[in-house]
This record gives structure tokens, sequence and C-alpha cells, in this order.
């Protein structure tokens, strides 16, 4: 198809047709996560089974350059009405978490499959060792609830009834998830639908040679933009809070190279695939969707008018080294991959940020905490079990505006339920919900505020799982003189004598009475704070996102009776000195780094790499614990000796004999 008007109108009914597959979903599901929340996706795909057209208005934005080409082909002897499905993160690595159930379904034309309709629902609950079976704790997929390899769910139109026993008797809400999955069934045959019409306007040829340009569009405008970023070497490291209950954080490392229309990230020197539920799995694909996620945002806010289908991923080259965080071997645990995945795009704009600093903003919250309660409804004697609300953080500072309050560049698709409606589904009883003020970073252009909520449960041994938790220990960074932002937090009763701080803790059993609040990160500000006009801060003051004193410590904005002291402002901004620097990170991750330095994560993934891949966690742990008062390669050579003295069966290499040297 070569004329660009008609590839454009078939660009359209792709869309359009996703759209409609959206809809439907959205209106028939069963469970408030997927019709309130919108947790899910819809797609169309090629014959080969690489995404052409995603929705823009409803949904998760994860998934555009997603290919189900793996998970297809371990399926065989596809006929008209047939529906697979799977939610078993390695089995081809098409769901990345158990409660993701993807489905998909042929779609035949002249007795030849020359399209699919696919997409996944979040279910609330898919077993396993907790509520939502979702759990930074956990530490391997067995924990994580049942699992289903591809296989066929609907024979020619017809349910497998054994397969829906197999699922109801191992979840603890069995009727949301059969809800939600014949709700998705029913939008894969829409988008099925839709696919018949764009072949009765535009012939098989023409939709499939059509199709194929769409993809090949996708590419050319993602070189494009390559093209105009200089080429180079961008290097750059972030913090998931801790991997495990040794209070280690995860480290996510990219070198970003560019080279032409090219790009490689190479996540050489991430952490070790680890003893919690942070793995991402990716099985080693060099252009996997849940590596490339930040990518897309980075080529979407450069080129709003960008196609999203899996052209987009052409460019781009991926090394995840296996046996590393994010590319995990089985059994690994990676029920909380979406928090690594928040991480892995703090990441790819930290690096990106570095090669058009004129178009990046400051990072956003980096966390998207969903939270899930089981309880006891006494109105109507039965089990509850439901998503809450999402508690997503600020976005970071633009080049031109604020960060986005409350819904930052991490989970902007997931859409609050109205208290109301959570209140009436679960006997919770809201105290708190809207923003926390001085949470965005401090610059010229602040960091969107954080997301605060309060609610009050009735029944003995409540169960809370906040999932995706994370910021509580190391800040979302600021920018070109833009300050990082403030730190997320989880409390039991605060405010009282019964208060419980609970760290980076995702899970907690309340009693009647007692008070759950949770707070966001904010977004890191850009550019110099004592450079934002004092009109705009009296304006943040005035709406009760900064206070007055955040406004004289971190602006130079002085008050008076509400408006502002332009006299003692001008004296209090000429005493301020800005931060030297690309980036601002706080003192927490500054004081990290005073200790682990780069020559010291680079000794340690020297020493990781070169062990079996079970061996891995457990050193890196050893490690740590021996790294007190010791800093640098040096400290970490000297803390693996001690480590090796402990446990003289770790395998000996020489790379291992060089450290003890």
């Amino acid at each position: 198809m070569s004329d660009k008007m008609t590839l454009q109108v078939l660009a359209n009914h792709a869309r359009a047709a996703a759209e409609n597959m959206a809809h439907t979903l959205h209106r028939t599901a069963h469970s408030a996560f997927v019709k309130e929340t919108q947790d899910f996706t819809v797609m169309l795909m090629d014959r080969h089974g690489d995404t052409f057209a995603v929705p823009m208005d409803l949904g998760a934005t994860w998934y555009p350059g997603l290919s189900y080409r793996r998970a297809i082909d371990m399926v065989g002897d596809y006929r008209p009405g047939d529906v697979a499905f799977t939610n078993d993160p390695y089995s081809g690595h098409v769901a990345t978490h158990a409660p993701d159930t993807h489905l998909w379904k042929p779609v035949f034309h002249d007795g030849e499959i020359v399209a699919w309709t696919g997409g996944h629902i979040h279910n609330t609950d898919m077993g396993g060792a907790v509520p939502a079976s979702l759990s930074r704790s956990l530490t391997e997929i067995h924990q994580e609830g049942v699992r289903f390899p591809p296989m066929k769910l609907v024979n020619e139109g017809v349910f497998d009834t054994q397969i829906l026993r197999i699922m109801e008797t191992n979840v603890r809400k069995p009727g949301l998830n059969i809800g939600d999955i014949k709700a998705l069934v029913g939008a894969l045959n829409t988008g099925e639908r839709k696919v018949h019409a764009m072949l009765a306007r535009f012939g098989r040829h023409g939709f499939l040679s059509g199709v194929a340009a769409l993809k090949d569009q996708a590419e050319a405008q993602a070189r494009e933009i390559l093209r105009g970023i200089p080429d180079g070497d961008y290097v750059f490291a972030d913090y998931a809070d801790e991997d495990s209950d040794f209070a280690n954080p995860c480290r996510l490392h990219l070198t970003l190279r560019i080279r032409g229309d090219s790009a490689e990230l190479d996540f050489t020197g991430s952490d070790p695939q680890l003893g919690s539920s942070l793995n991402v799995p990716s099985g080693g694909d060099p252009r996997h969707t849940m590596l490339l996620v930040g990518v897309y945002y980075v080529l979407y806010t450069v080129n709003p008018r960008l196609l999203l289908n899996t052209g987009l991923t052409r460019p781009f080259t991926c090394i995840a080294p296996e046996g590393t965080v994010l590319n995990p071997v089985a059994p690994a645990a990676v029920g909380m991959r979406s928090l690594t995945c928040a991480r892995l795009r703090s990441v790819i704009f930290g690096a990106f940020s570095q090669a058009i600093p004129e178009r990046m903003p400051a990072a956003p919250a980096g966390n998207n905490c969903i939270v899930n309660v089981m309880t006891h409804d006494e109105r109507s004697g039965q089990k509850v079990i439901a998503a809450v609300n999402p508690v997503v953080g600020g976005g970071g500072g633009m080049p031109h505006r604020d960060g986005t309050n409350g819904s930052g560049a991490d989970a902007a698709y997931l859409k609050n339920t109205p208290i109301e409606i959570t209140e009436t589904e679960v006997p919770v009883e809201f105290v708190k919900y809207g923003l926390a003020p001085d949470t965005g970073g401090a610059g010229r252009w602040r960091g969107g505020l954080a997301t605060e909520m309060a609610f009050r449960v009735f029944a003995p041994d409540t169960r809370i799982t906040a999932r995706n938790r994370d910021r509580s220990r190391f800040r979302p960074w600021g920018v070109l003189g833009g300050r990082a932002a403030g730190l997320a937090e989880m409390v039991i009763n605060p405010g009282t004598p019964e208060v419980r701080r609970m760290g980076s803790a995702d899970t907690a059993i309340l009693q009647p009475g007692d008070v759950l609040s949770i707070r966001s990160a904010g977004g890191g500000g850009r550019g110099d704070p004592m450079r934002r006009e004092p009109w705009r801060v009296a304006q943040d003051v005035a709406r009760g996102h900064v206070s007055e004193g955040a406004a004289r410590r971190d602006y130079g904005v002085v008050m008076q009776g509400g408006a502002v002291d332009e006299t003692a402002t001008a004296a209090l901004r000429g005493e301020a000195r800005g931060h030297d620097g690309h980036f601002h990170f706080g003192p927490e991750r500054d004081a990290f780094e005073a200790q682990w330095t780069d020559a010291a994560y680079a000794r340690l993934t020297d020493i990781l790499m070169a062990l079996p891949v079970h061996w891995r966690f457990f050193v890196k742990t050893e490690v740590f614990r021996r790294m007190e008062a010791r800093r640098g390669a040096e400290g970490v050579n000297a803390a693996y000796a001690d480590t090796r003295k402990r446990f003289p069966d770790i395998p000996h290499v020489r790379a291992h004999a060089e450290a003890a040297e």
C-alpha cells in the first residue's frame, strides 16, 4: 500500500477498531480493577503476532511494541473461533506476572490466518501466598498463584470448562476472574469483526501490505528521532528501595549507545536476579516491550504523531544478561516487576536526559502503588477482596511547565476509582484522598505533587497488599538545578500512640478501627528554583501546594500576609547558592554512593557475573553485609574476601582469585 492517504485511512480504521475493543471490555468487565482502574490492554496484531494497533483512550500504555509470536507458536492447530491464553511469565514471555492473563484469537480469511486480536486483563487475584498474589516479599514464582502455559481456552467458540474449574478452585474471587476473562473474549470478538470490515474495504492484499507499511512507518519515525540525537554513550543508574528483607537496594544500570539512527540499551551492571519478586521476565528478548516502555515515552514526547506499533522497536537492541534482574531464570519470583519497570523508565529517562536535556523532564515519582484489601463485609457476611485505588506520584518538572500533580509518567493510564464506588463495594471508610503539599521537587518548573490516601477498616485481620510501593529511600531526581522530590511513606494509625511506620514493606494486617495512610513520592524539579517567578510560588502557596516555610526555604520567596515581600525575597535569593551538576539526587543517594561508588558496583558485577546464577544473589547479600566502614572497589574486594572465608564452597574462578589478592 503505497498511497499515503489510503495508509492513513487504514491507520485510523485500525485505531478505531482497537478503541472499540477497549470499550467492549471496559463496559462488560466485572472487577473494579478492570472496569474502573482500567488495568487492561487490547490490540490488533498482524499474522505473525506483532502489534500494529492499540487504543489511545482506554487501558494501559505499556504494550504498543508487544509481540505474541513466541506464545502463538506454542499452541498449534488454530481453528476459527479458537481463543488461546496464558498467564505464565516463563512460557512465551507475553505475560510478565501471574495476574496478567493474556488472550489471543486468530482472524481467518479464506481459510488463512491474516491477523490476531489480543489483550490482557489484570486479575484481582490468581491465588498464591498473599491476597492479590503480589508482594515483594515472595521469593519464587510458585508462591505467586496458579499458572497456565499457552493453551486453548476456547475451542471453536466453546469454553474449556476444565480450565475454568481449575482457575475457580485456585483463586480467591473466581467470579471476578471469569467475568473479566469473558469480557476480554467479547473484546477479541469485536476486534475480529472490525478486521473483517477492513478486509472488505481494503482487500486481502491491501490490508496485509498496509499493516506491514504501518510498522515500517513507525520504524522510520523512530529512526528519524534517533538521527536528531547526538551520537554518544550515555550512562545512568537508579535504585529501587530494597531487594529483600536484607534492605539492600536494587540497582538498575544502563549504558545507552546512540549511533546514527540506531540505539543499544545495555543493562550490564544491573543487579543479579533477586530473592524478592522485583525481577522482570524478559526472556532475553532484545526488543521485549517491558524493557522499552521508557523509550516509547521518550519517542512520543519528541513526536506526539508517532504511530504506536512494533515497528518502533526495530531501531533498538537491549542487552540484559541472563540471570540478572531484567532477565531472570525460573523459578525467580516476578510479581512486582511493575515496580522495577517504573525504575527502569527512570533509568531510561536519565540516560536520554543527558543526550537531549532540552527536551526531557525531571524524574517522575517512579511508583504507582496499587492498594488491595481483603476483609470481611459485615453488611453481606461475605469475604471481599478488591483493589481500592492507585496511589500515583507526581510527574517530573517539564521543559516549559510544572509536572503533573498526582499523575506522573509511570501510570497515568490508571484511573482513580470514585470513593463512593469503593465504599459501596468494600467495607472501608476514606478519611483522606488528595494531593500532599511540599512533595514536588523545587525547580524553575516544580515537580508534580504526590498523592496521599488514608482509610479506616472495620473487620479483624484485614489484609492489605500495597504493591509497587517504592521511593521511600531514594528520591526522584531533579535536573538542571532542580531539586529531588519528597519520599513515599506508608503509616498505620498516624498521629496516634499506636503509630507504625512501614518503611518499604508492602503488606500489613489491620484490626478494627485501624487507619492505613499511604503517600506516594513527588516528581523531581527542573531548573533553578530561584528562577521561578515569585508570583508562581505565591500561587502555589495560595493553592496549598507549597507551604510558606517551603516557599522561603526552597524558593527564596518570603510571604507576608498572603503576599510576596519583594524586598525580603530579593535579599534572600541574592544569598542563595544553586546546585551544580546535571542531576540532584538528594542526601540519601549521595550518602549511599559515597560508599557504593561506580567502581564498587563495577567490581561487584565482575564477581557476580562469574558465578552460577543461583549463587549471585546470595553472594551479593553477603558482600553487602560486610561493607560496613568500607567503600569503593577496594572495599568490595575486602568484603568478598571475608565472604569467601566464611563460605569456602563459593565456586572459585579466576575473577574471584583476583578479588581476594
